[in-house]
């Protein structure tokens, strides 16, 4: 299963990589599927281009969007607690239907706005819950069209949040404070 993201990415780059890795269906993760600065992903114009490239689409940002509609799934200051979205029973239907289409032998991208995974909920929450709840690796395709594991992923969160394992703190420590980390940093907060 793989993730992409697409800002500043020309649309062309972007089926182009989608192709390279045989992706099938685009399973759509934003909460408001739609780009005030680019255009073709607007939610009309990225299915039409999909459409003429063979590719699926399918809307999943109710499910695995980064925002709630549920106040619970916010915190007091109201920024969304991605473990709040992970154990509700919406969520876990996205899951589900992500394994679903995986099993029925469809290839997989998420996509979502942001460039870096790194600083998307693609990674901090999905990519998170598939990898420690799921014993399944995402595969998220890069800017320039590489591939950076999950598991890689994580190692360079521990650098990007300059946290690391010591006497005190055990690898998997660490690894939880560096997505605590770039969660508050990153993580959806309601304005107003």
């Amino acid at each position: 299963m793989y993730t992409i993201g697409y800002a500043t990415k020309p649309i062309d780059i972007y089926l182009d990589q989608l192709k390279t890795y045989e992706i099938d269906v685009v399973a759509d993760v934003r909460s408001v599927p739609f780009s005030k600065r680019f255009f073709d992903y607007h939610q009309d114009a990225l299915m039409q281009h999909l459409k003429r490239a063979g590719i699926r689409y399918v809307y999943l940002g109710n499910e695995l969007g980064p925002r709630s509609k549920d106040d619970a799934h916010y915190d007091r200051h109201g920024q969304v607690q991605f473990d709040r979205l992970m154990a509700s029973e919406n969520f876990q239907s996205g899951i589900e239907r992500l394994f679903d289409g995986e099993s029925k032998g469809y290839a997989i991208a998420m996509t979502c706005a942001e460039k870096d995974a790194a600083i998307c909920h693609r990674s901090l929450l999905i990519g998170w819950h598939l990898q420690h709840k799921r014993g399944m690796e995402l595969h998220h395709i890069t800017h320039e069209g590489d591939i950076e594991t999950q598991g890689q992923l994580e190692h360079r969160l521990l650098s990007l949040t300059d946290t690391g394992s010591d006497m005190l703190m055990t690898e998997k420590e660490a690894l939880g404070l560096a997505y605590r980390k770039q969660c508050l940093s990153h993580a959806y907060r309601k304005t107003g």
